[in-house]
């Protein structure tokens, strides 16, 4: 080794440790890189992605190799410093010493620190090219691996465990959850926020997205002939239930397009009315709204009535109900469902109806209310107050103070929510 000039001794050992560094940032990049974008790239036929993702379906062989070599290399290093220290200083003990911990400091901080930080932060640019040496060398040791994985696979089967891995990785709910969360500028925001209400879909039954009997749209069969033309004529939806007196007869749904012949032709009137009523389409309460979209499509329908247990009608829910859970809320809406909203701005205050929906609340204002009680922010103050609040009272419920307004017929009419202002970072 001595009779090597310095300049091939120096390369000698740049390149020991060069190599034993690709080891170290391959065996990092190969194991953090993104598995998905990995088979994303597969499927789009890249070649270095479809070389990884081989590879990477044998781990051990992967592993084994990459250690191998590395470990080779940096026996060699050592073996090449120790030779040329005794070459230089004879058996000097603190000669030897010294170039021991050169050695060392040289192994860790450039061929296993500084290599390992760079793939774990760039594991894809790092992992596909590399793919293509690595797969040389994994050929090239094969005796040598396979004899070493044989052992290995001996002494794991002793405990019960084993190398090869059982399947695909797969991702529960609350991992999808978190990975949509983190995609960050991949997604835009409106994307991002219908798969998060996607995930929160299977949560919610049709209780929680119908429309309330009360704010519902209904013709009256017991009324006289005249009233009720007028009330068809001035109908803000093409489909309305048609009671008779009370809820608890239900005759069915006018669909209101089917009436124009009916006045076009002045045949109305009720004999002739009930030939156009359309069975009612009953949906159970809790049913879960997923559940319910599917049904939606297979039974063709475009409206249901919401019961409770003894068939008394709750509300109703259309599939447009649903469909604003994952998108947002649709301006078609007749004047019959909208809730008068007030904003000030200098108060950072919303005045709004006592009967708006908690959820609807909560996804305009950005709010944190309950949602697992009741429905309605009337609701919410008297489950909390558990008594008829009077005017200009204030509560404070997770973070929003909530002022009421108007009391009227035992309920809340009007009150006005106070928007939490977000904290800055540092205070």
């Amino acid at each position: 080794m001595s009779e090597l000039p310095l300049w091939a001794q120096t390369a000698l050992l740049v390149g020991l440790l060069l190599g034993s560094g690709f080891f170290s940032i391959a065996e990092t990049s190969m194991m953090a890189i993104n598995k998905y974008r990995l088979k994303a790239l597969a499927e789009q036929g890249v070649r270095s992605a479809l070389l990884t993702q081989k590879l990477l379906a044998r781990t051990d062989r992967l592993l084994s190799t990459l250690l191998l070599s590395n470990n080779l290399l940096n026996t060699a290093t050592t073996a090449v410093v120790t030779s040329l220290t005794i070459s230089w200083y004879g058996n000097n003990e603190w000669a030897l010493s010294i170039a021991t911990g050169l050695v060392a400091f040289a192994i860790i901080v450039f061929a296993e620190i500084t290599p390992k930080v760079i793939g774990a932060a760039y594991p894809n640019q790092v992992a596909l090219p590399a793919s293509y040496p690595i797969a040389f060398f994994m050929r090239l040791f094969y005796p040598f691996v396979w004899l070493i994985n044989q052992f290995v696979e001996g002494m794991l089967s002793r405990f019960g465990l084993s190398s090869r891995q059982s399947g695909e990785t797969s991702l529960n709910v609350d991992e999808l959850r978190s990975l949509v969360l983190e995609s960050g500028h991949y997604l835009p925001h409106k994307q991002r926020s219908i798969l998060m209400n996607l995930f929160e879909l299977e949560s919610l039954t049709v209780d929680d997205v119908m429309t309330p009997r009360t704010r519902m749209e209904v013709l009256d069969f017991a009324k006289d002939e005249e009233t009720l033309a007028l009330e068809i004529a001035t109908a803000h939806h093409n489909k309305v239930p048609l009671i008779e007196e009370d809820w608890a007869t239900v005759l069915g749904i006018l669909h209101m397009r089917r009436m124009l012949g009916l006045f076009q032709n002045g045949e109305f009137s009720k004999e002739n009315l009930q030939k156009l009523i359309q069975p009612a389409y009953f949906i159970p309460s809790g049913t879960p709204v997923n559940i319910q979209l599917q049904a939606f499509q297979e039974n063709k329908e475009r409206m249901g009535l919401v019961v409770d247990e003894y068939g008394e009608v709750l509300g109703m829910v259309t599939p447009e109900d649903i469909l604003e859970e994952l998108i947002g809320e649709f301006t078609s809406h007749a004047p019959v469902n909208q809730h008068r909203a007030e904003t000030d701005e200098d108060e950072r205050a919303v005045t709004v109806d006592g009967a708006i929906d908690i959820r609807e609340l909560n996804r305009k204002y950005h709010l944190n209310l309950p949602t697992d009680g009741p429905r309605t922010l009337n609701g919410l103050l008297l489950e909390h107050l558990q008594d008829i609040p009077e005017s200009g009272l204030g509560v404070k419920l997770h973070n929003t103070v909530i002022e009421i307004v108007q009391v009227a017929d035992r309920s809340v009419k009007t009150a006005k929510v106070f928007i939490p202002r977000k904290k800055q970072p540092g205070r």
